[in-house]
């Protein structure tokens, strides 16, 4: 080769060093090739097989380790160790640092991501199914902790180019202040579509009452919640408005008190007066899911010796209660018929009084 070609500069450096950090990045970069195929593999097949976290995190920092990092470190040790006075190396050295806060970036998201998975793995009940709650919490701060990151790394980069990000900051703050002023509405739901998330009230697919509007959520956004109603009909919520109202969040009960009355007419004997409210309670517990409370004869109403029952319903399910409520009411309907006992309706009794004849 013509030495006076390997003599001449480029970009400040000879062009036989170019060709030395080339052969030398080259090698390099063989080398962690050949280290990440067979020892970060064998690392990550030993970290399994372990329940220590630690090792998890190295196993996933060395699986997310991107070919271009490598690249890119193999070339910062090739011009460290063949290193010049020359323009050249600063354009490289950056184009290293900044290809080492991608690989940052990288990292720190899937540390984020295994830490929310493990979160929802430790939440997760005996069937490996988290509670929905928990999910969308997490989905929404794993979001919050990427955004983070890379806003970070993309300041670092900013700075490593020498824009000034202090003034850059603080320009966003006041414009932010202004578009937060423009936009007051819209961040007050985005703000309770937060506190949703942190505090959950509810979740996708709960049943609940807002006011006069009840249905099913469907859908939580960052400005409306979704729910579907019983008659079919989509009814959207400001988050914010949502928030401000009282909630009935039917899904979370435990249990379901249930509580109806039975009026019989005044001529039913007193014998089978007393025996109504054990033959009830008896019918009560007849019933697979219900756990029954009292029953009393309450009150002499107008036109009927009114009964009240309570029992509690051990699901919260509305279909099963209106089943048991169906089964007791046939049942109960069985045994009046049975002991001759009439159902009170209403009625009214008028009583004639007839005048002396010596008055007429």
């Amino acid at each position: 080769m013509d030495q006076s070609f390997l003599s001449q500069t480029l970009f400040g450096l000879e062009v036989i060093e170019w060709a030395k950090m080339l052969g030398l990045w080259l090698v390099i970069t063989a080398a962690f090739l050949f280290i990440r195929k067979h020892l970060f593999g064998r690392f990550s097949r030993m970290a399994e097989r372990t329940s220590n976290r630690v090792d998890d995190i190295f196993a996933e920092i060395l699986k997310r380790t991107k070919l271009f990092f490598l690249l890119i470190l193999a070339l910062y040790f090739a011009v460290d160790i063949l290193t010049q006075d020359a323009p050249a190396v600063e354009t490289i050295l950056r184009i290293v640092f900044l290809g080492l806060l991608v690989q940052v970036g990288i990292w720190g998201s899937a540390l984020i991501a295994l830490w929310i998975q493990w979160y929802s793995e430790r939440d997760a009940d005996a069937d490996g199914q988290a509670d929905g709650a928990n999910v969308m919490a997490m989905k929404a701060l794993e979001l919050m902790g990427k955004v983070i990151v890379w806003c970070v790394v993309l300041l670092m980069t900013l700075d490593n180019f020498g824009v000034d990000i202090t003034a850059l900051v603080a320009g966003l703050g006041i414009g932010g202040l202004a578009i937060g002023l423009a936009l007051q509405n819209v961040l007050q739901d985005v703000l309770a579509y937060i506190s949703i998330l942190v505090d959950k009230p509810f979740v996708y697919g709960d049943f609940m009452v807002v006011g006069d509007y009840s249905g099913t959520v469907e859908h939580i956004g960052i400005k409306s919640t979704r729910v579907r109603s019983l008659s079919g009909e989509q009814i959207v919520f400001g988050n914010a408005d949502l928030l401000s109202s009282r909630i009935k969040n039917y899904k979370r009960m435990s249990e379901r008190r249930a509580l109806f009355s039975v009026g019989v007419t005044y001529d039913t004997p007193m014998e089978k007066l007393n025996r109504v409210p054990d033959r009830i309670r008896e019918i009560v517990e007849q019933q697979e899911n219900a756990r029954f409370d009292r029953a009393h004869l309450k009150s002499f109403a107008d036109s009927a010796i009114s009964f009240e029952i309570v029992y509690y319903m051990l699901v919260p399910d509305y279909a099963s209660y209106m089943d048991t409520q169906q089964a007791i009411n046939m049942s109960i309907h069985q045994y009046f018929e049975a002991e001759r006992i009439d159902f009170a309706f209403p009625t009214q009794t008028i009583h004639v009084e007839t005048l002396p004849e010596k008055a007429l």
